[in-house]
């Protein structure tokens, strides 16, 4: 493990911004045989596919398009990172640089994490990233809950096929989603939570300390936590 670094040495930079078919539904279980609004909250039964690997559930991801998200996207942000990584995390929405690339926690962000990992002793490629809702909302909005329903449908079978030993929630929206619960960010840090039987710690997105550098020390410490609870 190499020597920590504390993240108040790490220098704030410029925040960033916040192919291709439909799904068969002959591969889709549970879906109503009518043509369906958009995913809401109250009415839709959630389907449920019968891919099992990370690998086929990123190809079938692909094109997705459960929600208004497929018609801005440039393309599906699903995930990248060891499968069969100790730990996973978990951020929130893609931003226009992941949107662009493909993948989470690149640019800005992405540099900020990969030295979040080193100063604990962790290489990107030791773990596994991905957001709770795969497509870039327009502006960098916060996903609305119809999309976030609708993303559940391949974050559920992701962290299935995955089956890591500890979740690291990266920001509100990632802990709220996962924890189902309206608590703030500020409550559900420095307490273990549970995620079907998963172990999640909860701490601050990259984006959210490229903006508040000042914040670099709690998170620090959240990571030694992270690392000493479970020594991954």
């Amino acid at each position: 493990m190499e020597t920590p670094v504390s993240l108040l040495s790490l220098q704030p930079e410029i925040e960033p911004d916040r192919s291709v078919e439909q799904i068969n539904r002959a591969e889709v279980v549970d879906i109503p045989a009518a043509p369906a609004p958009l995913l809401t909250p109250a009415t839709t039964v959630e389907p449920v596919l019968i891919y099992k690997t990370v690998d086929e559930l990123s190809v079938r991801a692909a094109n997705c398009r459960l929600c208004s998200l497929a018609n801005t996207r440039t393309q599906v942000v699903f995930g990248s990172g060891n499968a069969d990584a100790d730990i996973v995390f978990i951020g929130e929405v893609p931003d226009s640089d992941e949107d662009q690339q493909g993948e989470p926690f690149v640019g800005s962000t992405g540099k900020l994490l990969d030295r979040m990992l080193i100063s604990i002793g962790l290489d990107r490629k030791a773990v596994y990233c991905l957001n709770i809702v795969k497509c870039r909302p327009p502006n960098g909005r916060d996903p609305r809950v119809e999309e976030v329903q609708a993303c559940s449908l391949w974050l559920e079978q992701q962290l299935e096929s995955l089956q890591p030993k500890v979740i690291c929630a990266l920001g509100r929206v990632a802990a709220q989603t996962l924890l189902k619960t309206e608590e703030t960010l500020a409550e559900l840090r420095g307490s273990w939570h549970d995620y079907q039987g998963t172990p999640v710690w909860v701490t601050y997105h990259p984006a959210f300390l490229l903006r508040s550098p000042q914040q670099k020390q709690k998170c620090w410490s959240d990571l030694i936590e992270l690392m000493e609870h479970y020594g991954c």
